[in-house]
């Protein structure tokens, strides 16, 4: 493994000083969700051009329990979610089956060098969730602490080194609100000083703790369903603005007060709002199940937003999981049946299509996940493929695939995996429900 220091600071997407005051970060390292700065692309080099053999090199496999939360790699350590069935107790068949159900989540810190798992932190976590597989949200690592957030709001701080809790909160008893159907997804969003997280409940449904001490720095909007969303931090009108979008609208806050700026409704279709919002310029645009596809501009001498179009039939695209991705005015992403889709952003026309990825099938909620590096794509598909590609508005053009993992998971009839994974140290790391993987994408181990 080769690995090198990089003193660029942490950024939110667009913001060279969203971790003003933090220390520097490895760019090998993935410490969060979408990389280290939030926005999607892996940027690190000598990596494979095309997959040798149709295999890539397996450094190492660990056995692991259940969970949706993707990996976070960061400082030599790798740390990943799951969760254990209590003795005698079994998932159960129905997914949206919400009776209460006996378990641990657990926090597992792994070498990086060779998988071996060097601590973990366990707690008690009985589940009255749909999907009751496991955790959803990828950990944040920073300054020598990881932050956890659970399925069912159980929110730690733990020291990354050993494992010990520094701060927690039960989010669901302390705020007097519930789980989404769907578990607490939102990935938390760490700024300056702040953790900042989707929780629910009277004028709480966005909190900012302190991410030493725990303590509650502000509390802001009321929402009666707090959705999946990802807080993210865009610089636009003259200010940094906390982009929330929850279940029925999206708000433009102050990230230092939780002051809002401005809000659009927005009704997300059975509250599913999940793609992370993507910033190019002054356009935001926001994409969910079914019905949802929007394009905002933002206007520049304040902080406001006006729609600029809506998707239909003809235009836009309606993205169930998976993020997209923005680009030179074109949006790439993955529709309600799993379709890859080429978008033209200032009007929303759909300009290209495929079932590719997919292995030309459509799948009811399918999911791809597509991550930039340089001028191509890595995409990971629900089957546990992972795709190098090529992503502009005249096609999709696929460069070489291999198989990285096991879907071990079973939705809408047909097996799948869910989980996003981590690029760093020239590796991917990717989980299932049994195991964790890491797999050289180095050049030098025969891929040029």
């Amino acid at each position: 493994m080769t690995s090198s220091l990089n003193k660029t600071a942490w950024i939110t997407v667009g913001l060279l000083c969203s971790f003003i005051g933090s220390q520097t970060a490895r760019a090998d390292d993935w410490p969060q969700w979408l990389g280290p700065q939030r926005d999607g692309i892996w940027r690190e080099t000598g990596l494979v051009e095309k997959f040798p053999d149709g295999k890539l090199p397996v450094r190492w496999r660990t056995p692991i329990a259940a969970g949706y939360s993707g990996p976070a790699v960061a400082g030599g350590r790798v740390y990943v979610t799951d969760r254990v069935l209590a003795k005698g107790v079994q998932k159960p068949k129905n997914d949206f089956d919400r009776s209460k159900r006996a378990g641990l989540e657990r926090v597992l810190c792994l070498n990086e060098a060779d998988g071996k798992i060097l601590w973990k932190f366990e707690y008690d976590c009985p589940y009255t969730i749909s999907y009751s597989l496991g955790p959803r949200t990828t950990p944040v690592v920073h300054d020598g602490k990881v932050y956890t957030l659970g399925a069912q709001g159980n929110l730690y701080c733990l020291d990354a080194e050993s494992g010990k809790p520094v701060w927690s909160h039960d989010l669901e008893k302390e705020y007097n609100t519930k789980a989404p159907i769907w578990g607490f997804s939102a990935h938390p969003l760490l700024d300056g000083k702040k953790l900042i997280c989707m929780v629910g409940g009277k004028e709480s449904t966005t909190v900012a703790f302190d991410k030493d001490t725990g303590k509650e720095i502000w509390r802001a909007l009321t929402a009666r369903e707090t959705g999946y969303c990802p807080p993210m931090i865009y610089e636009a009108g003259g200010k940094r603005q906390l982009i929330i979008w929850h279940a029925q609208a999206i708000n433009g806050l102050d990230p230092e007060t939780g002051k809002v700026y401005w809000s659009e409704p927005v009704n997300a279709y059975s509250g599913m709002s999940i793609p992370t919002p993507r910033k190019l310029g002054d356009s935001l645009f926001i994409t969910a199940a079914m019905t949802t596809a929007i394009m905002f501009h933002l206007d520049a001498d304040k902080p406001s937003a006006q729609v600029v179009w809506r998707g239909d039939k003809t235009k836009g695209m309606y993205s169930v999981f998976s993020t997209p991705f923005f680009e030179n005015g074109y949006i790439y992403g993955c529709t309600n049946d799993g379709e890859l889709v080429c978008v033209k952003a200032d009007t929303g026309e759909r300009l290209w299509n495929t079932m590719a990825p997919n292995n030309n099938k459509k799948a009811r909620s399918g999911d791809t996940f597509l991550i930039k590096n340089g001028d191509r794509f890595f995409l990971v598909t629900e089957k546990g493929n992972l795709i190098i590609a090529k992503l502009t508005p005249k096609a999709y053009e696929e460069i070489s695939r291999t198989h990285i993992i096991e879907p071990t998971t079973v939705a809408w009839g047909r097996d799948i995996v869910w989980s996003h994974p981590a690029f760093a140290n020239r590796c991917i790391y990717a989980r299932n429900d049994k195991e964790i993987v890491c797999l050289s994408l180095a050049a030098e181990q025969g891929g040029k």
